[in-house]
């Protein structure tokens, strides 16, 4: 069995992934969450090129953003730049992050959380935000609800899952298909890129599935009371039919 867990190098492409991830609608249900005090601290983790770090700077809030990727962190700093805005970006490992201050507000958008692998490396990462976070503050964090039934149709055959321009002029096509493995709860996701109508290659985006009741536990497990648990960044209530677990809580004070 593999279990070299990886994210293809193509995928972390910043233009590439501009173009493809323009979606904002976790936006707005972020913002509803953020504190009134406008001199809250606000830290977001997995932030890629700033997505959601540059709308929530623009209203006002102090926002320090959090990313694996350097080139990710370089596209994010030139957007920043070039809306005027001043925010602290920080290349560094979730897993390990120490930093000096405490947030009112901590949260892992986007479906990060598919990217730590084993049990071992999420409960770092919830470590690192408890000790971040302020006694009154909250974790907000989304990722997938499984459903098993679409994993069994997608190993069938290639799906077309995108097709776009980028900004630098390229025409991307991006074909899917995955293959689950039960044991380690990964699902092995092939991304087949077609560049300006011609192939290119296939990356690998591996992600980890975490089953309802599973992520529950952990959290609770791991210091956190779970205030609000979503099934939509509707705020509608999490469901045997809801596409996305979606969570908002404080850190336990012992």
């Amino acid at each position: 069995m593999n279990t070299n867990y990886n994210v293809g190098d193509l995928i972390y492409d910043v233009d590439i992934y501009d173009g493809m991830n323009t979606n904002l609608n976790d936006l707005q249900f972020y913002k509803r969450w953020l504190p009134k005090n406008k001199d809250a601290r606000i830290l977001e983790l997995c932030c890629g090129t700033g997505r959601l770090t540059l709308p929530i700077a623009k209203d006002g809030y102090a926002i320090c953003g959090v990313d694996y990727t350097a080139s990710m962190l370089e596209q994010a700093k030139a957007k920043a730049a070039e809306e005027k805005l001043d925010i602290k970006y920080i290349e560094a490992d979730i897993r390990t992050l120490d930093l000096p201050d405490k947030y009112d507000l901590i949260f892992i958008p986007f479906n990060s959380i598919h990217h730590l692998y084993k049990n071992e490396d999420l409960f770092k990462a919830l470590s690192v935000v408890k000790n971040h976070l302020k006694n009154e503050g909250l974790f907000l964090l989304d990722c997938f609800n499984p459903n098993i039934k679409f994993i069994i149709e997608r190993e069938k055959e290639q799906k077309e899952i995108a097709d776009y321009t980028t900004k630098d002029g390229r025409n991307v096509l991006i074909k899917e298909i995955m293959t689950y493995e039960n044991k380690t709860q990964i699902n092995r996701i092939e991304w087949h890129y077609y560049i300006n109508g011609v192939f290119d290659s296939i990356q690998n985006l591996d992600m980890r599935l975490f089953f309802p009741q599973e992520l529950d536990a952990y959290l609770k497990w791991n210091g956190f009371n779970i205030i609000n648990k979503f099934g939509s960044f509707d705020d509608d209530p999490f469901n045997d039919k809801s596409d996305k677990q979606i969570f908002v809580c404080q850190k336990l004070i012992q």
